[in-house]
């Protein structure tokens, strides 16, 4: 009989195939409808004589009437480019409230596939879309929203070499990024190019909102808005930096800045040249979930004049970006696979079950040190959970040599001590501030387990749910 996991595949692929002909037949469909009111213009006793098609007016009339937009405002849509850089959780709403609103040229830049894991909040996949790259999933969301905008997939990760390249056939540039490197890329490769960045980011239940080089302007004059440098000179602490995947996102939060980086663009866009040569003062904004208000704005200052990347003194060049000669890895700190303990300080999962089903009444402990909602999703029998980042804040509950909280005062000296955490670096980490604080006598192990919660999955219990 058929494994259930290959016939659900092949499932899978035909909806996926039913779905991209349907999607190509109602493009078809569309772009033949504006051809039909088109000809049925031409048709008309007198020429044509407005400056958008008939059905423009009819699939943007709601936004046409609006003082801020207008025809002016509309026929400028219909000619920009916008650049989205990341179809996540921040690109996919962006991106569709743009096609919507009928910008002409929709770019969109990410090098990864559809997993589930997105699908809570990457609004613009699906199911059936996982495998499928993001650039592809997402250009045909939008062109099937509005088949007058055309898209551009980049299914690549912007990198120093290639970003001058991509970021200058745009207008208009949103950071829809979640990582430092990528943040400082993009700000530097847009004061080059003297592009308007909205940028913003989502972590857990807050947000915050930016747009930055408005209005672009060249290094070394006021004229123009502060860069990402400006705000933020300095990258956060890596130990500091975490991904969604580390610290969560709830869906609405992320879709909420993804809308207000489309306003934004849309704000720009259609608002055309300043009339004033005056540069508005930036300002920052904070959304969160938590408290009595929910946004709050913070005025910033313009541009730095010491800024690396738009300063009086600055040196950044398009050539040195092309060059990788700015380290961006480096620059933010960001932390390689820890190796702290030695080989021999540490066990595999599968030596760990082995010990346990050998020796099921071993005197030990198992320390697992996730945040407790990862705990309470799934653990290993007989773990105590305290989280590192209280382990972070306090001693632990023992200097010295002192007992900790965690540690049963009935356990021999010489019981070993495990630690667990997601993959096998935090734990790593807790497994030497338990060795500096002298637990037990000399003759106890302390140690982890290598690959962590992720190398349980693997090697031992693949039923429980890893995120």
């Amino acid at each position: 009989m058929e494994p259930a996991s290959s016939r659900a595949e092949q499932l899978r692929s035909r909806i996926a195939k039913a779905e991209a002909e349907l999607r190509e037949l109602r493009s078809q469909l569309s772009r033949v409808e504006a051809q039909e009111k088109e000809e049925e213009a031409s048709g008309l006793d007198s020429p044509w004589k407005w400056p958008l098609q008939p059905h423009e007016y009819e699939r943007y009339a709601r936004q046409l009437i609006l003082p801020h937009v207008g025809v002016a405002g509309q026929v400028r849509l219909k000619s920009a480019a916008v650049l989205v850089i990341g179809a996540g959780g921040l690109g996919c709403p962006a991106a569709a409230y743009l096609a919507g609103a009928g910008v002409g040229v929709l770019g969109l830049v990410d090098g990864d596939v559809v997993e589930a894991s997105n699908l809570h909040r990457q609004v613009a996949h699906s199911h059936t879309k996982i495998g499928m790259k993001k650039v592809d999933s997402l250009a045909d969301y939008c062109t099937n929203l509005n088949p007058h905008t055309s898209c551009v997939r980049h299914a690549t990760h912007l990198t120093p070499e290639n970003a001058a390249d991509i970021v200058s056939k745009y207008d208009v540039v949103l950071d829809c990024t979640d990582h430092p490197t990528s943040r400082y890329l993009i700000s530097d490769a847009c004061v080059l190019l003297q592009k308007p960045l909205v940028s913003a980011s989502a972590l857990r239940t807050d947000g915050q909102l930016i747009v930055l080089n408005n209005p672009p302007a060249p290094s070394g004059t006021k004229d123009g808005g502060p860069c990402y440098r400006c705000v933020f000179p300095r990258p956060p602490p890596p130990d500091s930096v975490q991904s969604c995947g580390e610290g969560g996102i709830l869906g609405p939060v992320v879709g909420v800045m993804g809308v207000l980086q489309a306003l934004e663009a849309l704000k720009l866009v259609a608002a055309g040249p300043p009339s004033s040569p005056e540069v508005p003062a930036p300002s920052l904004l904070l959304f969160s979930t938590a408290g009595a208000s929910t946004f709050r704005s913070m005025r910033m200052r313009g541009r730095r004049p010491d800024c690396f990347a738009c300063g009086t003194s600055s040196s950044l060049t398009l050539g040195a970006l092309q060059s990788g000669m700015v380290d961006y890895v480096l620059f933010c700190g960001l932390r390689s696979p820890v190796r702290i303990l030695a080989p021999d300080e540490r066990i595999t999962a599968t030596a760990y079950n082995n010990m346990l089903t050998d020796k099921p009444g071993l005197a030990h402990v198992l320390l697992d040190v996730r945040e407790r909602e990862h705990y309470t999703i799934a653990s290993i029998p007989g773990a105590v959970n305290v989280p590192f980042s209280t382990l972070q804040r306090t001693d632990t509950g023992g200097k010295d040599g002192a007992r900790p909280d965690w540690l049963p005062e009935s356990l021999p000296a010489d019981a070993p001590i495990y630690v667990v955490c997601r993959v096998g670096n935090d734990s790593q980490l807790a497994a030497r501030k338990f060795k500096e604080m002298r637990l037990g006598s000399d003759r106890r192990f302390i140690g982890d387990i290598r690959g962590g919660m992720e190398a349980w999955k693997q090697e031992v219990d693949r039923t429980i749910p890893f995120i």
